[in-house]
C-alpha cells in the first residue's frame, strides 16, 4: 500500500507465496491445478501486522498456535511477539518452514525489567544471552533503573541487536530517545515528557502511562518531542486501543466483556480484564477528567506523529485487557482515523510502513516478488476503515482461508457461549 489508489479489474497470480504478477484481468486459462478466487465486486489489500503482540510465552505450543490462528484468520499476517520465551524461537522457525500454519513472527526475548535486570552488569550478560540465542530484539519493561538501562542500551548497540517497548520512569523519553530504540511503544513516556516539574514526581503519582497527571500536560512542548522522534528515526507503536478500552471512564467494563469477540478469551482471562479495569477506576488517583485529557493528548501525539514524518506502526497490544488478538488491530485502526488519520494513513501503519521499518521492500505491497499476505475484503477500507473488517478470505503465504472456512475454524477458537 505504498500508494492511495485501487486498481480495477486485476488478476493477481500466487505461487509458492509469492506474487508472481498483477495484471489486468483477461480470458487468459490457468493449469486444472490451479486455485482460482473470484473476487469480483471485492478489494484485495495486504496483509495487516500487529506490531505489539503477545504470544503466550509458555513451554506448550498448543495454546501459542490458537492465539497464532485468531491473528490470521482476522487478517493479520505478520506479527512481533513482545514478551519472548525460548519456545518461541522454536515456533518462529515452524512457522517459517510452514509446519505450523500462521502469520510471521518476529519475536523479542523475556522481558528486561527491575526484576530481571537488577544491576548493570545482569543488564549486559543477558544481552548477550539473548542475542546469542538468536531471539530477533529485546524487549524492555518498566522498572529499569538508568544504569542498567545505558548499559543494555550500550551492549545492544554493540551486539548489534534492536531494543524496543516501555521507556522506564527513570530512564525517561528524552535518553530512551538519544539512546536509539527501535520502537517506542504505547507512547510511554510521550505525555510525562510534556508534564513541568516531572523530575519532581514520584512514578507512583503518576499512573500508567501518566493517566494520573495528563491534565498537567503541557502541549506546547509536543513539537520538541515530534522534531526528536523524526530526528533520531524512533517508530512508534501507540497502541491507542488499550487506553481507550482499558483506560476510558465511559467504557462500561461489564459492557466491554460483553461484547461478541470476548467469547474467544477463556473465562477466568475475562474475568481478570473486568476486575483490572474496575480496579482501576476505583483507584483513588483515578480521575476521569485526567484520564479523558489523557487520551485526547495520545490523539494529538499520533496526529503530530504521523503529520510530521515520525514513522507509526500497527499496534494494539493483543491479548491485553479488552484487545482480543486479531479483532484489537481493527479497533486500532478505527482510533488512528479517530486521531486524525486518513483511512489510508492508518492502513498504512499496518503495511508499507512495516515492510519500511523491516527493511523488507517485499512486505505490506501487493506488486510482483511481495509476499503472498493479502485480505480480501467486501468493502473498499479506502473509503470507511471499518471495512477492514468485513472479510472475505486471508491468504497467508501459500494458504487459503475462504470465509467459509475463517467462521467455521473461529467457531472451533470459541471459549464461552
Amino acid at each position: 500500500m505504498d500508494k492511495e489508489e485501487v486498481w480495477t479489474n486485476r488478476d493477481v497470480v500466487v505461487k509458492n507465496g509469492i506474487i508472481q504478477s498483477v495484471e489486468k484481468t483477461s480470458n487468459k486459462k490457468y493449469s486444472k491445478e490451479a486455485l482460482v478466487i473470484d473476487g469480483a465486486g471485492k478489494y484485495l489489500m495486504p496483509g495487516l501486522a500487529e506490531m505489539h503482540a503477545h504470544v503466550p510465552p509458555v513451554d506448550n505450543l498448543e495454546p501459542m498456535k490458537e492465539v497464532l490462528m485468531l491473528f490470521a484468520l482476522k487478517g493479520v499476517t505478520t506479527i512481533r511477539g513482545m514478551l519472548g520465551h525460548p519456545r518461541h524461537i522454536e515456533l518462529r522457525e515452524k512457522l517459517k518452514s510452514g509446519e505450523i500454519i500462521g502469520p510471521r513472527f518476529i519475536t523479542s526475548g523475556p522481558s528486561f525489567n527491575g526484576n530481571s535486570v537488577k544491576t548493570a552488569e545482569a543488564g549486559i550478560a543477558l544481552v548477550r544471552e539473548q542475542k546469542k540465542a538468536g531471539y530477533d530484539f529485546l524487549k524492555l519493561h518498566p522498572g529499569l533503573t538508568r544504569e542498567s538501562f545505558d548499559a543494555i542500551a550500550a551492549t545492544a548497540k554493540e551486539a548489534g541487536i534492536p531494543f524496543s517497548g516501555h521507556v522506564s520512569f527513570n530512564v525517561g523519553v528524552w535518553r530512551a530517545i538519544e539512546a536509539g530504540y527501535s520502537t517506542i511503544d504505547h507512547l510511554d513516556g510521550f505525555v510525562e515528557s510534556l508534564v513541568p516539574d516531572i523530575k519532581k514526581m514520584k512514578e507512583q503519582e503518576t499512573g500508567l502511562f501518566a493517566m494520573f497527571i495528563a491534565d498537567k500536560a503541557d502541549e506546547s512542548r509536543i513539537p520538541k518531542l515530534i522534531a526528536a522522534l523524526k530526528e533520531n528515526n524512533i517508530w512508534v507503536v501507540p497502541t491507542q486501543a488499550l487506553a481507550e478500552r482499558w483506560f476510558h471512564p465511559d467504557k462500561d467494563p461489564d459492557a466491554l466483556g460483553k461484547e461478541d469477540e470476548m467469547k474467544y478469551m477463556d473465562p477466568g482471562t475475562l474475568k481478570n480484564w473486568i476486575s483490572s479495569k474496575k480496579n482501576l477506576m476505583n483507584n483513588p488517583n483515578y480521575k476521569a477528567s485526567a484520564v479523558n485529557r489523557l487520551i485526547e493528548v495520545r490523539k494529538k501525539l499520533i496526529y503530530e506523529c504521523n503529520k510530521n514524518g515520525v514513522g507509526l506502526l500497527l499496534g494494539s497490544d493483543a491479548p491485553q485487557v479488552f484487545d482480543v488478538p486479531g479483532f484489537s488491530v481493527h479497533h486500532e485502526l478505527q482510533y488512528l482515523v479517530d486521531a486524525g488519520l486518513t483511512p489510508y494513513e492508518a492502513l498504512k501503519t499496518g503495511t508499507v510502513n512495516v515492510g519500511r521499518y523491516l527493511n523488507q521492500e517485499n512486505l505490506g505491497v501487493i506488486k510482483p516478488g511481495a509476499v503472498s499476505d493479502l485480505i480480501l475484503l467486501k468493502g473498499n477500507p479506502l473509503k470507511n476503515i471499518s471495512e477492514t473488517k468485513n472479510i472475505e478470505g486471508v491468504m497467508l503465504g501459500q494458504t487459503w482461508f475462504s470465509k467459509e472456512l475463517i467462521d467455521a475454524e473461529l467457531k472451533k477458537l470459541e471459549k464461552q457461549h
